[in-house]
């Protein structure tokens, strides 16, 4: 299997410019020799993204959104933390009442012998 290939910015925007200039799809993606369907998402990266589109090398939105996903697993998790935290608080807080509640009842057990 060969190798990817790149193309420039520049040469993204002018395949795109093309096609807003009414020129069809087929006869484009058999001068730039591209399939149809890169084209389209071509167009479409250009309408979702703007002067952004096209950014870096082409990993540079997967990446973006592997960070997102990784930002909103750590803040899952530290919400997760803080939760666990609480509640393990409130058992020591328990644990601490029911040993004092027990010291309490023996000793007045043993004072009244």
């Amino acid at each position: 299997m060969g190798t990817r290939r790149k193309f420039t910015r520049e040469f993204k925007e002018e395949a795109v410019r093309r096609l807003g200039l009414g020129v069809s799809v087929a006869e484009i993606a058999k001068a730039c020799e591209v399939n149809a369907n890169v084209l389209h998402r071509w167009r479409r990266e250009i309408q979702d993204f703007g002067v952004k589109a096209f950014a870096g090398k082409g990993q540079r939105r997967a990446d973006e959104s592997r960070v997102a996903e990784l930002e909103r697993k750590v803040g899952r998790q530290a919400l997760e933390i803080d939760f666990l935290r609480r509640c393990l608080q409130h058992v020591e807080e328990q644990r601490k009442l029911q040993a004092l509640n027990i010291r309490r009842s023996s000793t007045r057990t043993s004072k009244r012998k």
